[in-house]
């Protein structure tokens, strides 16, 4: 612990939120963001969304638990009750979390049920009392707020000011924007990633209407020189999700691009083969391997014998030991 929060001190003191990667609920969990951070050393990652209740009355090391190579790493919190709200981001920032941030804009079924989530811009003092709870926890970590524009039948242009006004006066800064609305009624989580139009002029204009407060950008960019374009020009940070993890190769080159690091650029081959290494030392430890190498399928997307990569990983036909080994002999050879 004490290891984790020396770390954490170095990070905060430059935590830079230029481009970080999006929670992804059944995607970044620990193994993942040790799989992106071999390819940027500079992006900010997320955990998947973890239910405060998980944290304070579960197993919260298996929840919890994450490497010191994944710094600047922030844990997303679910839920609606300031006190559990605060328990959590307690327990988490003992942790060695660098920021703790608020969901308001899942629209998965998992939080309509629990009523938070997206279903939590409709309930803005509770948001702001949340945050303010939250705020109490977590000392000098930062506590921010993942958001929509709106849901349902708001109006975003009402809606997302008075939003971002209310909830900053409990102290939050840093407030991240999926620029489409969430249809809580008829649409599945999925639809509600795609459908929805985008409206990034909207977030624009809270950048510049609220300048004191980094506004970070989250929905539907997927080009390095767009996303250039909004840091330097729109908002104070964009977040990358589905392509992040779906075509992983796009952070090989933040670090250079985005982050203005004039280091060498780092090679997939040379994160496979540290995965590889990662999943020996995980399986002693009594980890799955199949659960980690599912984060890598979308490596080597659009190259040749990707194919046979992805056959490797997912093949059912041999041992964990085994597949690691193909892998490894894999790797130099085709991809």
């Amino acid at each position: 612990m004490k290891l984790l929060q020396a770390v954490k001190r170095s990070w905060l003191d430059s935590l830079n939120r230029l481009l970080s990667v999006a929670p992804m609920m059944d995607c970044t969990d620990r193994h993942c963001r040790y799989f992106h951070r071999q390819l940027s050393q500079h992006a900010l990652l997320y955990s998947e969304m973890i239910v405060d209740r998980a944290i304070i009355f579960g197993e919260r090391e298996r929840f919890l638990k994450f490497n010191p190579i994944e710094h600047p790493v922030a844990l997303q919190l679910g839920g609606n009750d300031p006190k559990l709200l605060s328990e959590a981001t307690k327990i988490a920032v003992d942790f060695g979390y660098d920021e703790i941030n608020l969901n308001v804009g899942c629209p998965s079924s998992r939080v309509k049920s629990g009523n938070f989530g997206a279903a939590l811009m409709k309930k803005i003092d509770l948001v702001r009392s949340c945050v303010e709870a939250m705020k109490g926890s977590a000392g000098k970590i930062p506590v921010t707020v993942k958001s929509r524009i709106g849901v349902d039948d708001q109006n975003p242009d009402e809606v997302l000011p008075e939003f971002i006004t209310k909830v900053a006066n409990s102290g939050c800064s840093v407030f991240i924007i999926h620029a489409r609305k969430a249809l809580l009624r008829g649409l599945s989580p999925k639809d509600n990633r795609i459908i929805p139009p985008l409206q990034y002029p909207l977030v624009y204009e809270m950048q510049k209407n609220f300048p004191e407060l980094d506004i970070i950008l989250n929905g539907g960019l997927t080009e390095l020189k767009d996303i250039k374009s909004c840091v330097t020009n729109r908002v104070a940070g964009v977040m990358i999700g589905r392509e992040a993890y779906e075509n992983p190769s796009i952070l090989l080159k933040v670090d250079n691009e985005i982050f203005d690091q004039k280091e060498k650029i780092r090679s997939m081959k040379d994160a496979i083969r540290n995965m590889i290494e990662y999943c020996n030392r995980e399986q002693a430890e009594g980890t799955a391997v199949k659960g980690i190498l599912k984060h890598l399928k979308g490596a080597f997307k659009g190259q040749a014998n990707s194919k046979e990569f992805k056959h490797v990983l997912f093949c059912n036909e041999t041992t964990d030991l085994k597949k690691l080994e193909r892998l490894s002999n894999l790797v130099p050879i085709y991809c």
